[in-house]
């Protein structure tokens, strides 16, 4: 196990520093092979052109001192060197001087050692001979040389243009520009390429929360294309299904509506004896299942979603509850709009506030933002239900005989309903214990 776990962290943390977008990954696919090839293309011309290019320009300045050095006068005329320091800057740019009698330092012959201050002093040591000491970063646009001649010390000013290759930084600067515009040019493609994926992340997941997705385009490149056009044919075979199951469940209730009337008329003809009581109360629950079958047919119905404040909503539902004698306490704040089905979410909140007056005194309702969706909890302090009973009790016409009087029940189709109209709306409804000590329903909608 600890040499699974082991072998497993490195595509742990791999995994967590990779880009969790497709666009981000796919543009490190193309940086990464890039940023890989500069580098390696740096490496290769600072090892290779720059320090050739260095030593070669160190080489040059150091065969001028080196010339400089062997014309000097022996008796160190000062006329004599005048014209020949003179006659050294007009042609090879050097500002020379001469101290007689001065003495080098007892410092290393290279300040602070940088590639060109290391290829000078190979050269000086090379072309010159002599001890030397050379100094790249006192002055920004010179370098400074001095050589310890047996009786003093000749002192060079060299331009910085003599010594360093301005070829390096336009090579460096025409290396990142390309690579940002080959950069820019990879993100807008990537984007372009992305747009469609999550154009049709968006149409389902709209679909999967009852909404219209009509602006949706089959676009982008073919397997996408492919993606797409697999999307429409199950989203057409899921409405056509659901349209299909709705009408015959929606026409076999209707049709028993006929023959229920009639038995309810042939009962009343026949008057109000012992007899017939028994038979009156089969034909009202079955008159009251009919409708339970009615009422789950419109709540998988197609009711076009709209822009709803959910907070007037509740109210509604909750005044509807306190004039049939509930009571009811809402908090819910104001501007809460959401994408709803209005009609179907009205009946699913009835239900769950119907099931809560039924069995118990005191129902508190709270609406408020969670997370990216709303939640939405209905507390009790009724019996309750059983907590190996709470996914049961979701089923068509599943009763608690134990824990609810069936007499003031209905026939079990409620929850089932109500759970319905939240997942038709991408969401979802869970049972838990209520803080009251009853049943609490708690409902969760996408924003």
């Amino acid at each position: 196990m600890a040499l699974a776990l082991a072998n497993d962290m490195p595509m742990i943390w791999l995994r967590r520093i990779l880009p969790r977008s497709l666009l981000g990954r796919s543009v490190m696919i193309i940086v990464t092979p890039l940023l890989l090839l500069q580098v390696v293309t740096t490496s290769v011309f600072y090892a290779e052109h720059w320090d050739t290019v260095t030593k070669r320009l160190a080489r040059g300045v150091a065969g001028d001192i080196g010339l400089v050095i062997a014309e000097m006068p022996p008796d160190r005329d000062a006329a004599a060197l005048d014209r020949l320091f003179a006659n050294a800057k007009a042609k090879t740019q050097l500002d020379i001087a001469y101290r007689p009698g001065a003495r080098l330092p007892d410092l290393p012959s290279v300040l602070r050692a940088t590639l060109v201050d290391r290829n000078l002093t190979e050269a000086l040591s090379e072309y010159v001979g002599r001890p030397s000491l050379t100094d790249t970063h006192s002055r920004e646009t010179a370098v400074e040389i001095h050589v310890q001649l047996a009786d003093g010390v000749l002192e060079v000013v060299a331009p910085r243009r003599r010594l360093f290759s301005s070829t390096t930084y336009l090579v460096i600067l025409w290396m990142v520009g390309s690579s940002l515009a080959l950069f820019a040019v990879a993100v807008l493609f990537m984007r372009a390429q992305v747009r469609p994926i999550r154009q049709l992340a968006g149409a389902a997941e709209a679909f999967g929360k009852g909404r219209d997705s009509a602006g949706f385009r089959i676009e982008g490149a073919s397997e996408v294309r492919q993606a797409a056009a697999a999307f429409n044919q199950m989203r057409d075979r899921i409405r056509r299904q659901i349209a299909q199951r709705t009408e015959m469940l929606a026409g076999v209730s209707h049709d028993l509506r006929t023959p229920l009337t009639r038995m309810k008329l042939a009962l009343a003809l026949l008057g109000d004896t012992p007899e017939f009581a028994d038979l009156k109360a089969d034909v009202a629950e079955m008159e009251k299942m009919v409708g339970g079958y009615l009422a789950f047919a419109r709540g998988e119905g197609r009711e076009p979603p709209a822009e709803t404040d959910l907070a007037e909503l509740l109210r509604d539902v909750a005044a509807a509850a306190q004039r049939e004698g509930a009571d009811v306490r809402l908090a819910a704040p104001v501007g809460l709009t959401l994408t709803l089905r209005p009609d179907a979410m009205r009946r699913c909140l009835t239900n769950l506030i119907g099931n809560a007056q039924r069995y118990a005194k005191s129902i508190a309702i709270a609406a408020a933002p969670q997370g990216d969706g709303v939640e939405i909890t209905i507390d009790d302090d009724g019996p309750g239900i059983p907590a190996d009973k709470r996914e049961d009790v979701f089923c068509p016409f599943f009763r608690l005989d134990t824990s609810r009087n069936p007499e003031t029940g209905g026939i079990g189709l409620g929850l089932t309903i109500a759970l319905d109209v939240v997942r038709g709306h991408g969401g979802d409804l869970t049972l838990l214990d209520s803080p009251q000590g009853g049943l609490r329903a708690r409902l969760w909608l996408p924003v």
